[in-house]
């Protein structure tokens, strides 16, 4: 079972810019792909990126197309996921999850673990 641990949220202002971490345990993070989502308050989860288990292969949703990019450093077990340009509507939840195959994919039934989350706030 691979635990992951997701850091570097906060409060920033529109415009600015947070780079979000999930470290993960266990020796099979190279072999699947990761991805990341959002949710707010009643409403349900979205997606936001995904990367296949090379780091070859990324998606992203429209809403953060251009502003948002995934990486993975599989030496460090970690996933990555840099934000730019930050909007209040990215305010939200952010959830990194790890994919039940190599292929990167856009959905939530693709992955098979989750972690905590953290809280990114864009304040107006």
């Amino acid at each position: 079972q691979v635990q992951l641990v997701e850091s570097g949220g906060g409060l920033v202002q529109a415009g600015g810019s947070l780079r979000l971490s999930c470290a993960a345990s266990g020796r099979t993070f190279s072999s699947y792909a990761m991805g990341w989502f959002r949710q707010v308050p009643g409403k349900e989860r979205e997606f936001v990126g995904s990367t296949s288990w090379t780091g070859s292969i990324t998606y992203y949703a429209d809403s953060v197309k251009g502003r948002f990019t995934i990486s993975r450093d599989n030496a460090k077990n970690t996933v990555y996921l840099q934000m730019n340009s930050l909007k209040p509507e990215d305010t939200a939840v952010y959830y990194c999850a790890k994919g039940k195959i190599r292929l990167a994919s856009t959905t939530t039934s693709a992955f098979d673990s989750w972690g905590q989350g953290t809280q990114v706030t864009v304040s107006s």
